[in-house]
């Protein structure tokens, strides 16, 4: 079965899985006009059919098959249709190169991810885990973190969130963190803050000396999310000493 032929038969099986809005209603993740579709699988059955598309084709495709069936179904409006296509490029772990960060950049930049959702999904487990195997990609991200397109910047600092953990990145993530205080939109003040906090973990002090010294310059969401894992005297005096941020 070809990649193209694959993806046409994961679609219908999806929309065979689908089911009412109910208890669970995926939509209300998602503000203003996004245009998205919702089948309301969850995610336990969605990484379910993941798994054995890969089971059944893993002995015959390569990276570059599961990119195909990934093509055909990040373009498609409906949002587990991107995530099929992601969780299974994903498995292919093995053999992401280089030459992937372009095309998965396009992607980003053609809006076929243009929710926070397929974003993050992809820089969890495309780009951050590439980012891992091939450090020297690292500061590529500083590029990204002046692109037009907001998911563009969403994903230069979502996607340093792997290497932070690992202790790489540190410094580039506080570069960009500065660059992007300046953007107003919520979601990559948010990605801002996420990120900060993970640096925090690795060097809570530096964390603390960073609001402090650019505080006034830091948006108010983004700071409260990167204090989330202060005491909480400490998250209050932050507060109060950034109080002249936006």
């Amino acid at each position: 079965m070809t990649p193209r032929t694959a993806a046409r038969d994961a679609k219908r099986a999806l929309k065979r899985l689908a089911r009412p809005v109910g208890r669970f209603d995926a939509s209300r993740y998602f503000r203003g006009e996004h245009g998205l579709g919702f089948y309301n699988v969850g995610t336990g059955p969605m990484r379910a059919l993941a798994r054995s598309i890969h089971a059944s084709h893993r002995a015959e495709w390569t990276v570059d098959d599961a990119m195909t069936f990934a093509g055909v179904l990040i373009v498609d409006r409906f949002l587990e249709v991107k995530s099929i296509g992601i969780e299974v490029v994903a498995r292919y772990r093995r053999g992401f190169a280089p030459r992937l960060l372009p095309r998965w950049k396009r992607w980003l930049a053609r809006n076929h991810s243009a929710n926070w959702a397929t974003t993050d999904s992809m820089c969890g487990s495309l780009i951050g885990p590439l980012l891992l195997q091939y450090p020297a990609l690292i500061p590529r991200m500083r590029a990204w973190s002046r692109d037009r397109n907001m998911w563009v910047r969403r994903a230069s600092i979502v996607s340093l969130i792997r290497p932070v953990r690992e202790g790489l990145a540190l410094d580039l993530a506080y570069e960009i963190a500065r660059r992007l205080h300046a953007d107003e939109h919520d979601l990559i003040q948010k990605a801002v803050g996420w990120v900060l906090r993970e640096a925090g973990k690795m060097d809570a002090p530096r964390l603390e000396r960073y609001l402090r010294a650019h505080g006034s310059s830091i948006p108010r969401t983004t700071l409260r999310y990167a204090i989330e894992r202060f005491p909480a005297a400490r998250r209050r005096t932050l507060l109060e000493v950034t109080r002249h941020g936006r």
